[in-house]
């Protein structure tokens, strides 16, 4: 772009810029940062953005910073915007494309911090495959309630469950603004193990992050100096040639499923880990996850599993500590962005807090915190958070009440609270359904506030928030869209359960699930303009990561 007699006129726009030659000369790193002023996991962005264009500079490259969006899940929530967020995830990675291919960057720092960004970001890495490192804002820190310091520790999750509470009079209006002023009190990815923090986690395990990218505090100057070395150390990827796909490989997507389970992560991780591994060309089976899940033990119960919160998983030696406990059940030659292999890097890790991080020996439990389930209802799989689920649900068999959307579900659930034992089925919520796959997390929230969520399950199509707790199962695939057994379920057919079998079905036979299909007249979309239309018209099925169906293929 800039060597050349005919690169004069592109030299000439460069000085526009204010270049210099030396500048000019130097190579240029794409500075890609999502800052934005409606979502707080970004909102100081602008500032690690500045301290990564440092690190470029003290390293002897050229720094450029240019933005792509980013869409905050808990505003978008319960409402017609949560179509969008997944959807996002597509345009953001084809956005980065466009901005670095345009310019002719030489490498990519990228600047980023909450849900469908980070899985955006990291398709866009193995897609264009220019040496790139992932610089995360780092998480929130955990409102108190009874004093600043002291007390109980709340989130974003607890409001949500607040809602429930109040809608069954278990909680005052009053209270519910005292925790509205504490639940998130900065900037930050949000307090607990949800969607932002398990992929920010996982960005560290896949190799793709410094070591603390997952965990340290968005306050903490810590976060500024990671920032700074993340500048550098790009330089340093570019001098050595060290690329995405060099590090993204099927055994780095081993280690992250792998780390998935011992944290215990947000159900949305396997969908982006599924797209990733579409868009990097490497193998990937919801089959195979059950096989490491069944090698791995939980160690870690992050909220909203457990009351710890990131913070609390920082200072207990964060995902370093937790790599390291797994020891031999990772792969552990596999090169990092820090130029060194995993193994090297986990050499001086250590578990500082054994009340947050368990040794292997003592795990919340043999297996990992995510589970796959198959069966008649899902005959290509669902997703459950099994760390999150109460014990007396992991095995239950119930009547189905049906919705057929999210809203309906919300309005059915506040009018006529379910009744212990029942399964509630939330369908046309799917990739295509929705459209955009949106997030439950309104439904399982007003559960776990009146009480419920270890006595009814919930089943969708759609997606949740890592903010869920309970048996809530989603993904289910085929979608109803798409004529999935889930579209054929009526009121009060049984249906059964059984987590630790991996088994999720109804008591149906094949020929009435076929009869009520058949008879079902044909899909048709909400979408009917825009981007949401494109998209459905465009998106695969949950199981292969919703990515678009060309590269699905």
């Amino acid at each position: 772009m800039k060597r050349g007699l005919e690169r004069a006129p592109h030299r000439a726009l460069l000085r526009a810029l204010g270049c210099t030659t030396q500048e000019i000369d130097q190579p240029f790193v794409g500075v890609i940062n999502t800052f934005t002023e409606v979502v707080p996991g970004h909102l100081h962005l602008r500032s690690l953005a500045e301290a990564v264009k440092a690190g470029v500079r003290s390293a002897g490259g050229t720094p450029f910073e240019v933005n792509t969006i980013a869409v905050c899940d808990g505003l978008a929530m319960n409402h017609p915007g949560m179509r969008f967020s997944l959807p996002s995830r597509e345009l953001i990675a084809d956005s980065i494309e466009i901005l670095a291919q345009a310019h002719a960057f030489d490498a990519l720092a990228m600047v980023t911090n909450c849900d469908k960004i980070i899985p955006g970001m990291l398709m866009a890495a193995v897609r264009l495959n220019l040496p790139t490192i992932l610089v995360s804002g780092g998480p929130m820190l955990a409102g108190r309630r009874g004093g600043e310091g002291q007390g109980e520790a709340v989130d974003l999750s607890t409001m949500f469950e607040a809602v429930g509470k109040v809608s069954s009079e278990k909680m005052t209006l009053e209270e519910l603004e005292e925790l509205e002023e504490l639940a998130c009190p900065g900037c930050g990815s949000c307090a607990g193990l949800f969607t932002a923090n398990t992929m920010n986690c996982l960005t560290e395990g896949l190799g793709m992050g410094l070591p603390g990218h997952g965990t340290v505090p968005a306050v903490d100057a810590a976060r500024i100096r990671l920032a700074k070395e993340a500048g550098s150390q790009i330089m340093a990827l570019l001098a050595r040639d060290l690329r995405p796909r060099d590090i993204i490989t099927a055994e780095a997507i081993h280690n992250a499923l792998a780390l998935d389970m011992a944290l215990g992560g947000s159900t949305n991780s396997v969908l982006h880990l599924a797209a990733l591994a579409h868009e990097a060309g490497l193998p990937f089976s919801l089959e195979a996850i059950n096989r490491i899940s069944e090698a791995t033990p939980h160690l870690a119960k992050i909220s909203p599993s457990g009351h710890h919160h990131m913070e609390d998983l920082h200072l207990a030696g964060g995902v370093p500590a937790v790599m390291k406990e797994l020891g031999d059940l990772l792969h552990q030659d596999v090169l990092t962005v820090t130029g060194r292999t995993l193994g090297e890097n986990l050499a001086t890790a250590r578990v500082r807090d054994r009340n947050v991080i368990r040794s292997r020996n003592k795990p919340y439990s043999e297996r990992g915190g995510l589970a796959v389930l198959f069966g008649n209802l899902a005959p290509q799989g669902a997703v459950v958070k099994r760390g999150a689920v109460d014990r007396a649900m992991m095995v239950h068999r119930g009547p189905a009440r049906v919705y057929n959307s999210e809203e309906e579900a919300t309005r059915g659930i506040m009018s006529r609270p379910p009744q212990a034992g029942e399964v509630l089925v939330i369908r046309y919520e799917g990739p295509r359904g929705g459209p955009g796959m949106p997030e439950m997390l309104s439904a399982t929230s007003l559960l776990s506030g009146m009480g419920r969520d270890d006595k009814v399950a919930l089943i969708t199509d759609g997606r949740f928030s890592g903010a869920t707790r309970g048996a809530a199962i989603g993904h289910v695939s085929p979608e109803a869209a798409a004529g999935g057994p889930i579209a054929a379920l009526q009121d009060g057919d049984e249906i059964s359960i059984n987590i630790p079998k991996g088994e999720l079905e109804v008591a149906l036979t094949k020929r009435q699930l076929a009869e009520r299909l058949a008879a079902l007249p044909p899909f048709k979309s909400r979408a009917t303009s825009g981007y949401l239309k494109r998209y459905v018209e465009m998106v695969s099925s949950a199981n292969l990561g919703a990515v678009f169906l060309s590269e699905a293929k």
